[in-house]
């Protein structure tokens, strides 16, 4: 009997810690556990506060009853009396005493049973929003965990990540030796193009543009009558620009 004891505590002791296990690694089914039973003993509870409200009703309508018949009673047993019937007046006011008494009875358990149920429903309106003010604390709660949860998650990361200062990762160094391929090919046709150009060719072409251009000067000056390699001297060697109109 001692082992069995011991397995069933040991089972018990288990299940316990998967139980606490799930607990923690997910409080939002607690959450929702905790609001289906709050709403299931707030079911039983207006159940309860309805069944309350009913009697409340039931007196009011005898309540109401046995006032009409007391009034109707009062009638008969004055008209009675006048009219001489004494013994007709009397057994009509005795059933009116015994019918006042249980009107004053249903009027007190009608008072007590609506401040009973006016108390019950200002508790069960206390109680949902205490209910409900706790949720609201949980829920803001579970999100700050939340956010300190992927924070920390966000640090370890970081911390376990093996990146340095100037490594460019793979990726980076792949890109970085492409980009210096393309220079190089790029410099080295540029160098090409460069030393395959004939430079005796363009120096004659500079010396043949120079020429062309002392030419056109020269026609130019002989058109305005100065005499080329003549040097302007003052406002009176200065002639208008133009052709001449002598």
């Amino acid at each position: 009997m001692a082992l069995f004891a011991r397995i069933g505590r040991l089972f018990k002791g288990f299940i316990g810690l998967f139980i606490s296990g799930l607990e923690e690694s997910n409080p939002e089914a607690l959450m929702d556990a905790a609001r289906q039973e709050f709403r299931d003993k707030m079911a039983q509870y207006n159940m309860a506060l309805a069944r309350m409200a009913g009697i409340a009703e039931r007196l009011k309508g005898q309540v109401k009853s046995k006032t009409l018949k007391a009034q109707e009673l009062e009638r008969r047993v004055l008209a009675n009396h006048q009219a001489g019937n004494m013994e007709l007046a009397g057994t009509l006011a005795r059933e009116l005493q015994e019918l006042k008494a249980d009107l004053a009875i249903d009027t007190a358990e009608l008072a007590e049973t609506e401040e009973a149920y006016t108390a019950n429903l200002r508790q069960a309106k206390v109680v949902q929003k205490e209910f409900e003010d706790k949720v609201k604390r949980l829920e803001k709660q579970l999100s700050q965990v939340k956010i300190k949860e992927a924070q920390a998650e966000a640090a370890g990361a970081l911390s376990n990540a093996t990146f340095k200062v100037g490594d460019l990762g793979d990726t980076m160094k792949t890109v970085d030796e492409v980009l210096q391929k393309r220079y190089e090919q790029a410099a080295g046709k540029a160098r090409v193009a460069k030393d395959l150009v004939d430079m005796d060719k363009v120096r004659e072409k500079e010396t043949e543009s120079k020429a062309l251009e002392q030419a056109a000067l020269a026609e130019f000056l002989a058109s305005q009558g100065i005499q080329a390699g003549a040097t302007p001297q003052g406002p009176a060697a200065q002639k208008e620009i133009g052709p001449s109109h002598g």
